[in-house]
This record gives C-alpha cells, structure tokens and sequence, in this order.
C-alpha cells in the first residue's frame, strides 16, 4: 500500500514540535536561576523529584514485563493476539513516560527562574513560566506524532492484513501508554498530596506559618510534588489522551470506509493524524501571543492565556475544512463541522470550568464567604459547587456527541451500519479536534505548578512581599488554567471512549476471524465474522438494556469509577497522617525549627511521601487492568459493553465533579489570602485551608486519573479481545 505524500506532514510536524521545545527549553534554562538560596532550593526539589520518578519508573517496569509477556503469550502461544502487540505496548509506554520525564525535567530548572524574573516583572514571570510549560505541551504532541508515525510506516511494510488490522494494532500503544499514564498520574498524585496535606494542616493550621514557610519540613516535599504529580503525571496522562484520541479514530475510519476502496479508507485514517498535525504549527502561534501587563489582573491573565488559546483553536477550526477538502475525503463539509463541535465543546466545558474555579467569579467567591463560618461550610458548599458544575459539560458533551455524529452521517438517524459507523467516525474526529491544540492547551496546564514552585521559591528564599504577590497571582491563574486542563482531558476521554468502543467491536471481529468462528446476521443467516455490520454484532451478542449481563458490566463499570476514587483517597489520607505525624515529630524534637535558628530534616519527609507513593498506586492501578480481564471472561463480550458505558458515565461525571471541587476550594483559600473575608491567618483563612485540603487529592489524585482509569478500560478490552473471545 503506497502512502500519500501528505502523510509525511505528521513526522515532519511531529519534529518541528520537538524542536521548538527545545528551543524554549534553551531559552529558559539561559534565564538567571537567581540568589545562591534559590539555587539551593531549587536543586532540592530536582534532586527528590528525579530520585521519586526513578523509583516510579521501576515499578512500573515490572508491571510492563508482566503485561508484555502475557501479551507475547497470547500472540505467539494462543494465537489470540496480533505478533506485533507485545513491542507495541512497549513503546506506547516508553513514549508516554519519557513526555512526562522531559516535562518534569522542563519544570524543575524553571520555577527557580519564573521566581527571579518575577523579580523583575509579572510579565517576565509570566513568559518564562508559560514557555517552560509550554516545553511539556510540545515535547507531548511531538512525541505522539512521531510514535504514530513510526507505526504507521512500520506496520505498513509488515503487516499485510490491511487497514483495520494496522489501525486497531497501533491501539496497543495506546494502552502502553494508559497503563504508565495511570501509573504516573495516581503514584505522583498520592506523593504531592500527602505532602500538601500534611504541609498544611501542621504548618499552615496548627503552627500559623505562611506557605512554603523553610521552616516547615515537608515543603521540599510539597514542592518536589507539584512535580512528580502535576508535571511528570499530567505529561503521561495528555500523552495517552492525545493518541488515543487520534488511534481510536483511524481505526473507525478504517472501520467506517472499508467497503468504499483503499483509498478513501486511507484518507479516513490519516484525516485526524493530519488534523493534528497542522494543530502543532497553530499551537505555536498561540504561544507566542501570550503576554501581559504589570497591573494586570486574574481576569486580564486569564485573557492573555486565552487569547493564545482561542486564536489557536479558531485557525484549526478554519484549516480543517481545508485539509478534509484538500484530502478529498468522503463528506469532508460535514466531518468538518463534526471537528468544530468537539473544538467548541473543549471551549465551553473550559469556560464552565473557570466560571467554576476562579476567584474572579460568584461559585468560588461564595466559598471563601462560608469560611466564615468555618470548615464544615465550606467542604458543604465546595461539594455542592461541584456537583452542580458537572451540568454544563455533561450536557455540552451530549450535544457534541449528537452533533458530531449526525454531521459525519449527513443526518441520517436510520441507524443503518453505514450511518451508525459513519457517525461514530464523527465522534472520534470530534475529539481530534478538541486536542488538536494541544501543544497551547497542555502549555497552559503546565505552566501551573511551574508557577506554584516559583511561589515556594520566593518565599523561602525571603525575596519580598512584592514578588510573592507577583507569583501568587501567577500561581492563582495556574490553579484556574490546571482546573481547565483537566476539563479538556476529561471531556476529550469522554469522545474518545466512546469511539473505543466501536473500536472494541471491530477487533472482537478480528479475534473471531482469526479463531475460524463465524456468527448470524440480524436475518438469521451464517455470515464470517469480518463481514458482521455493527447491528448485526450487537444482535448476535444481544447487547442490549433488557440483557443482564450488559446491565451487571454497566452498574460494575460505574462502581468500578467510584472503588478507584475511594482507594485513591484513602491512599492519600493515610500517607498524610505519616506526613502530619513527621511534622508534628520535627516541630516538637528539633530545637529552634520555629523560631529560625533550627534546621528541619526535609528528606526524611521525601522519604515518607516517596515510600507511600509506590506502596499506594499499585492495587488501583492495576484494578483498571484487571476488572475488563475479568469482566470478558465471566460475562463476556455484552458484559464489557455494559462495562465500558457504566465506566464511561459514571467516571466522566465524577471527574467532573471532584477536578472543579477542588480547584473551587483551592482558589477560595487563595480568594481570602488577597485579603477578603479577614486574609491571612483569620478564622475564614484557616477554614477554607480545612477545605483545600479535602480538595487535593480530589483535584490532583482521584479526579484527573479517572480519565485515564475510563480509557484504559476501554484498550484493556480491545487489547484483551482475543482472551474474551477464547475463554467467555
């Protein structure tokens, strides 16, 4: 099969992303680091965050060779499984690892610097910042292109079976990729958390320190956390969304266009790899338009990182109808405006997501006002919050779901397999282009714990009050722009899901066919598994509402969100009680902590996070991989539909809810340190202190690995496709 000369753009984008990160990365690292103390500081915190991910990716290594050698067992043993899964997945790990490793990397040399350019100005911060962030963002969406394309090209040459098997191998790596992001998303999670929480309640509450106070001896830990959960983690995490996103959708179009010819079914499979890749150079764009003024305030920041970002979403909204026009695909007018209504989804589900987490707006606002009242109120009302925020994107989501499909189908609602796989070709494009511009939108949700270290930094290394107002108000927005991220990684995992389960059909076809089985069509006669359409496998598997195996899976898949937040929570709360007890330990033996004089031992509180971060992420990261496992063989094909649909609900509308309640309750706190409602050290201060805690490991723990837990189920499945055909 010769490929398109149009292909090669996705390699060449794919390195240009690359390349401009590391031009950044230069920039940044030929930035003054500062005094000797923030040096020192900063060295601290590369050296904890670099020795945690070291001992990370070791556990995740095993995990890795037990999952690689099953799949090796099920490829070459049983015959169940595609020979080229096992070094699939490998990658797809490697890939998403190493993203989040450069991210962190990025991350750790910038916070010392965006702390002395605030020296200087906010806007100087602000660029520094930004770009360091922005690091992550390309280093992402660069490596994902080019790991598609390698693949592409390789499989290509070997694989001889067509565009379906090419398509739905290639999301194997996709599920290398979950499984670390899962990983890294939960280990890091549980580490930042338990030292914000413990860092908090000890220092913050009961000793009345300031925040990233040196004399507090978890907040090297704290900070050595922003970055193992919010950099490394959420690296690894938009990795897997991003290629997920485009994998899923290649193998519908190689699905939906299979019976048109082999070119118009290429063109449906390079169509979002392209999309893509023109969204690299107007990410670009976007990031050079990010600036500010000294005066400025939350809302014109939030204006300046939004006129990057919608400038960039704008001109890919433009430039799709253009590359599906230039392509020639099938219906590119309609799949154009199905790319449009995943970019205006991701827009909205933001926009509802600052209304709910930023200070400048009522929802947070009327938290800090019941910290005056105390704690109970406000953990009541940043719940309440929550749940109520979760309406906007469920809604906003349903109607891109509807809109993205009917457009793709020229508003066919015949339910015809034609129509049902054309639609589902739109969904999956949708979310495409709801990442298209990744390398801005993940730039944004970066540059927040880049911000959030450079606040720790200037208050430890005594810089003044003028800094440390300049880079809380940077710190603020990137609690904002964090809670935004989030709701673009939540939103896209819904759209991607819900393509991964057409994919999941398509390669329990390819699992039936390989085993020589066959199956009946809706009219009752004997059809070979590759020429089943979608109502004729739902038919056969009799997957519907009145078969209890899909409703046993669906109420298992909704529960199965709700267990791993549980585990995930419980996970941080016993590792805070080890960091508060510490804390309390060090206050109350080491002489002269509190007055200045006494020196506190901070590795001994890297230690204890450390340690519980690998304990704690292993039963529920591997939950994710065993629940689908046995799901397949004990109720087989319908059972993980129902699964996959309950998992899907239920987690899409729980992240929803604990991301926005966290970022409500952060940002109140940060509301009444600007001086409303009493400031700092007031009775509504250490209230809502009491609330951001809860709110941690809602935000930075539970909520943003639920995306992950929801997708990976999905490529569990799939992956796992051959062993539910052969044992269920």
């Amino acid at each position: 099969m010769n490929i398109p000369v149009v292909f090669w753009l996705v390699p060449i984008a794919s390195l240009v992303a690359l390349g401009m990160a590391y031009f950044f990365f230069c920039q940044m690292m030929k930035a003054d680091e500062g005094t000797p103390r923030m040096k020192e500081i900063a060295l601290y915190v590369r050296n904890g965050a670099m020795a945690y991910l070291k001992q990370q990716y070791k556990v995740v290594l095993i995990v890795f060779i037990v999952l690689c050698a099953l799949f090796a067992f099920m490829a070459y043993g049983l015959n169940v499984q595609n020979p080229w899964v096992p070094f699939a997945f490998l990658t797809g790990g490697f890939f998403s690892g190493l993203a989040g490793f450069f991210g962190m990397k990025t991350a750790t040399y910038a916070s010392a610097r965006t702390a002395n350019a605030a020296r200087e100005s906010l806007d100087a911060g602000l660029k520094i910042a930004f770009r360091s962030g922005a690091v992550m963002g390309l280093t992402v969406v660069g490596l994902g292109l080019l790991d598609i394309a390698i693949w592409f090209v390789v499989l290509n040459y070997f694989d001889a079976d067509g565009l379906i098997s090419i398509t739905t191998t290639m999301l194997t790596f996709g599920m290398g990729a979950s499984t670390q992001a899962l990983f890294a998303r939960v280990g890091g999670g549980i580490y930042t958390k338990a030292a914000d929480v413990g860092a908090d309640i000890v220092g913050k509450v009961e000793a009345d320190i300031p925040e990233d106070d040196p004399r507090n001896p978890a907040t090297i830990a704290d900070n050595v956390g922003d970055n193992v959960g919010d950099v490394a983690g959420m690296g690894a995490d938009l990795y897997e969304s991003y290629c997920g996103s485009i994998l899923s959708t290649a193998a519908l179009g190689a699905a939906a266009f299979s019976v048109a010819g082999l070119e118009v079914q290429l063109k449906a499979v390079i169509a979002p790899m392209l999309i893509a890749a023109v969204g690299v150079f107007l990410s670009l764009l976007g990031i050079f338009l990010v600036r500010t003024k000294e005066s400025a305030t939350m809302k014109d920041l939030l204006r300046s990182l939004s006129l990057g970002t919608n400038v960039s979403a704008i001109l890919i909204a433009i430039a799709t109808f253009a590359i599906l026009y230039l392509l020639g695909v099938e219906n590119w007018l309609g799949l154009s405006f199905s790319v449009i209504s995943g970019l205006a989804a991701g827009v909205i589900i933001g926009q509802a997501t600052e209304y709910y987490t930023s200070h400048s707006y009522k929802p947070t606002q009327k938290i800090s006002e019941a910290g005056q009242t105390g704690a109970a109120t406000v953990i009541i009302k940043g719940i309440g919050t929550g749940m109520i925020s979760t309406c906007i994107p469920v809604i906003t989501i349903g109607v891109a779901i509807m809109l993205s499909y009917l457009c793709a189908n020229g508003f066919d609602l015949s339910m015809t397999s034609t129509s049902l796989a054309h639609g589902l070709y739109g969904i999956g494009i949708a979310a495409v282009g709801m990442l298209s511009t990744l390398g801005i939108t993940l730039a944004t949700d970066a540059y927040g714990p880049i911000a959030d270290n450079a606040g720790g930094n200037a208050e430890m290394s005594q810089l003044g009050e003028e800094v440390r107002h300049r880079t809380d108000a940077l710190d603020a927005l990137g609690n904002t722009t964090a809670a935004t991220g989030k709701g673009f990684a939540i939103g896209s995992a819904a759209l991607t899901a819900l393509a991964l389960l057409a994919s999941y059909i398509e390669e329990i076809k390819i699992a039936l066919a390989r085993a020589g089985q066959t199956l009946t069509d809706v009219a009752g006669n004997v059809i070979s598994a590759t020429d089943a359409t979608i109502p004729d496998f739902m038919n056969y598997y009799q997957v519907n509402l009145m078969n209890p195996k899909v409703l046993v899976g669906a109420f298992i898949g909704a529960m199965a969100a709700f267990l791993f937040c549980g585990m995930t929570m419980e996970a941080v709360g016993r590792a805070a009680e080890k960091m508060v007890q510490e804390v309390r330990r060090q206050f109350r033996e080491i002489a002269g902590i509190l007055e200045g004089t006494g020196t506190p031992d901070y590795g001994r509180c890297v230690e204890i996070s450390t340690r519980a971060a690998q304990h704690e992420m292993i039963i529920p990261s591997v939950l994710a991989i065993v629940i689908p496992i046995l799901v397949g063989i004990i109720l087989g094909v319908a059972g993980v539909l129902g699964l996959l649909v309950g998992g899907l609900a239920g987690g899409f509308t729980l992240a929803v809810f604990m991301a926005n309640a966290g970022g409500a309750w952060d940002n109140a706190k940060k509301n009444i340190e600007e001086g409303n409602f009493g400031g700092k050290g007031s009775f509504a201060h250490k209230a809502c202190i009491v609330g951001d805690t809860v709110g941690d490991p809602f935000k930075d723990t539970s909520g943003p690995s639920l995306n992950i837990l929801i997708k990976l189920m999905s490529m569990v499945s799939i992956v796992m496709a051959g062993l539910t055909v052969a044992f269920s």
